[in-house]
């Protein structure tokens, strides 16, 4: 493994000819979630069973949360308090009708990342995806950008700006997509990732939905068929 820097984000390289990166086989890069390192998927490129030569991406979010969260880091900031007030109720707060604040510029923050992606790496095939708040920013660049992506990976994400994504949706028909999500999560309830699973279709996406038995997490089952994707579309 080795870091590099694009669109001024530090990423982490592994996979490839040299394990670091290097190569000409297909791309994937992976968002992490809110309050985790940027390291955090990096285990990923060991146990995911995808063609020789693949290459991984897996850029560390811009804002750091300090020392409440042992150097984690965000792509935007979120209410916390809300969010466990919120378990501690036992109800669903409402994010599909709102755009969070800081997402337009975590946005172009990982257009410029693309950017840099395709012109350092050249890939003949590019798979986009992440985990919790990361999935929903890799949605949200899918279907503001015209960018070729061969696949979307949404892990454990929901449904925001749901307004504008449904404008945008359609632009994306055919697009492969694996979306996974807990039938127990406390953080994201099932409900939300059922609406955003139910946008897509309705769009003309391709969605293999993965729901499991479980919490806020990547369980075997996900991997399996993140992985059977990336094989599957390189």
């Amino acid at each position: 493994m080795r870091d590099a820097t694009f669109g001024g984000l530090k990423v982490h390289l592994t996979g490839g000819a040299d394990r670091s990166g290097g190569g000409d086989g297909p791309v994937v890069v992976l968002l992490h979630g809110f309050g985790a390192p940027g390291t955090d998927l990096v285990p990923l490129a060991r146990v995911l069973d995808v063609p020789r030569g693949t290459r991984f991406v897996f850029p560390e979010a811009p804002l750091s949360l300090g020392w409440q969260f042992a150097g984690g880091r965000a792509w935007w900031l979120i209410d916390i308090d809300a969010m466990q007030q919120a378990m501690m109720e036992g109800r669903q707060r409402e994010l599909a009708s709102t755009v969070p604040e800081g997402l337009p510029e975590a946005r172009q923050n990982l257009l410029a990342l693309l950017d840099d992606v395709e012109r350092t790496m050249a890939p003949p095939k590019l798979i986009l995806g992440g985990f919790s708040q990361g999935a929903m920013l890799a949605c949200d660049v899918a279907l503001h950008s015209d960018r070729p992506l061969a696949g979307l990976v949404l892990m454990s994400g929901t449904l925001l700006a749901e307004e504008e994504w449904k404008k945008l949706a359609p632009r994306r028909l055919g697009l492969r997509v694996v979306q996974s999500h807990g039938s127990e999560d406390p953080l994201l309830p099932v409900d939300g990732a059922e609406r955003l699973r139910g946008l897509l279709e309705g769009a003309g996406l391709a969605v293999e939905w993965v729901r499991f038995r479980g919490g806020h997490e990547i369980p075997e089952r996900v991997l399996e068929r993140m992985g059977a994707l990336i094989t599957e579309v390189t």
